[in-house]
């Protein structure tokens, strides 16, 4: 009997699949404008996001400035959304709020634009032009559109896409310091704190400039030496001073004493 009854729901399955599949051939190969678009639609409730988009497709050329333009074209960009093609989305996005800036959707595609960007944004090592990109689109988003309730998550996209590229920076100035660059790690993580000063790492940088300075200074040839160790303390003071209650204090303390302590050697040598 269970055999039977798996046989039997195989079958179903089969002719279920079947059957929506012929309704889409059929609409796909229908001449009648109105039942492509009613099936298009009812693919697009079912959530068969592939039939939906393939119909739609067919429809834009001849639909365009009917009546029912806007409405279709507006479920055509959510099909790409909804498949995850965000760039396609992206640009389908874009262009329905271009061609319809009155439209009572416009406020919610102008953001889904942003975010279809903002997606697109690759993880920190990669090249950030999509990540730059969305937050070029985000910021406009935030200024054209001050009282909209979606600021809040625009917001928040932004500083995630910020994230990325401060992580991206910080990790090529860790870089120059893992392979010996000292001096352009001093730089390098100078900028990252120019560049992102609410940053909550902004007392590690610091740090790592002091420890680089040092460095640079412990590989320097000797007449060089007293002044890059002072870049050193002048560095931990500003540790000291700005992070007064950094965990890197005491860490940071250790490379002050000996660039300290080297200063005066190198002065009583000079004596």
């Amino acid at each position: 009997m269970l055999a039977n009854f798996r046989n039997s729901f195989i079958v179903l399955l089969a002719f279920t699949l079947l059957s929506a599949c012929s309704g889409y051939e059929k609409a796909m190969k229908s001449k009648d404008v109105n039942y492509r678009l009613a099936k298009a639609n009812e693919f697009y409730e079912k959530k068969q996001w592939q039939h939906a988009n393939s119909l739609y497709e067919t429809l834009a050329p001849v639909m365009k400035n009917t009546r029912n333009y806007e409405p279709m074209y507006y479920r055509y960009a959510y099909t790409f959304y909804n498949m995850k093609d965000y760039l396609s989305a992206s640009y389908h996005f874009k262009n329905f709020a271009e061609s319809f800036p009155n439209s009572k959707d416009a406020d919610e595609v102008e953001f889904l634009y942003c975010y279809c960007l903002y997606k697109l944004s690759p993880k920190p090592s990669l090249d950030p032009t999509n990540t730059e990109r969305a937050m070029e689109a985000l910021q406009n988003y935030i200024n054209t559109h001050p009282d909209s309730k979606r600021t809040v998550d625009a917001n928040k996209y932004i500083d995630e896409c910020r994230a990325k590229l401060e992580t991206k920076d910080a990790n090529a100035a860790k870089l120059y310091f893992n392979i010996g660059q000292y001096k352009a790690a001093s730089v390098a993580f100078k900028q990252v704190q120019r560049n992102y000063p609410e940053s909550t790492n902004s007392d590690f940088y610091q740090y790592m400039i002091v420890k680089s300075f040092y460095k640079y200074a412990e590989e320097s040839i000797k007449d060089k030496q007293e002044e890059r160790y002072a870049n050193a303390v002048n560095a931990y003071q500003e540790l000291v001073d700005g992070y007064p209650n950094s965990k890197y204090l005491r860490d940071a303390e250790k490379y002050y004493t000996l660039s300290d302590n080297n200063i005066k050697k190198l002065r009583n040598e000079h004596k």
